[in-house]
């Protein structure tokens, strides 16, 4: 799949000069798979490895359909009634994102929101409905804007130049917790509690 991606770009793999990938967070499954090729291209071509992270990527997919945001709310649906988020504000002399608030995994119901004009970014405004009809300063909703690959890209190529770049063995997925789905007593009490 990976050569038929670069055939149809008209590229040669062997001319990548550093490979980015989204580090997450995001599906257990989904990072695992992103590491292992990226790790194992890495490997082969002798490159170094760009680590991105997926809620960043949403910040810069919202901005590139936006050119005028500049602070964003970063979430993903975690499952299991949670969400990833994260704050990002754009520095506009150096048009790199600085990030507000780290990375958090927290219940749907339990984001800190900005105090101050912002766009929220992903996949889990559904999830955050109730919670964003309080949210005095929210603009906009562009749930569209996920971590895609072009988002990944222009963060990874920003990184590659800052030297922001690990090795092919220390690309590793971020992980935020362990725990990936309810067990089956823990679905039947919530079911019996609803």
């Amino acid at each position: 799949m990976v050569q038929e991606v670069f055939a149809e770009a008209k590229l040669n793999l062997s001319a990548c000069t550093a490979l980015a990938f989204g580090a997450g967070p995001g599906s257990f499954t989904g990072l695992r798979t992103a590491t292992g090729v990226v790790q194992g291209l890495a490997f082969a071509l002798q490159v170094p490895v760009v680590p991105v992270s997926t809620l960043l990527a949403c910040a810069q997919a919202a901005r590139a359909r936006d050119a005028a945001l500049t602070r964003v709310l970063a979430v993903l649906d975690a499952r299991m009634h949670e969400v990833y988020w994260a704050q990002f504000e754009l520095d506009l002399e150096t048009h790199n994102w600085r990030t507000v608030q780290p990375v958090t995994l927290t219940a749907s119901d339990a984001i800190n929101f900005p105090d101050a004009p912002f766009t929220l970014a992903g996949n889990a405004a559904e999830l955050l409905s109730a919670q964003l009809a309080r949210a005095p300063h929210l603009v906009s909703i562009d749930s569209l804007a996920l971590p895609h690959a072009a988002a990944i890209a222009t963060l990874g190529l920003s990184a590659l130049r800052a030297g922001q770049v690990v090795s092919a063995e220390d690309a590793m997925p971020v992980y935020i917790r362990n725990k990936v789905a309810f067990t089956t007593a823990e679905r039947l009490a919530r079911a019996a509690h609803a």
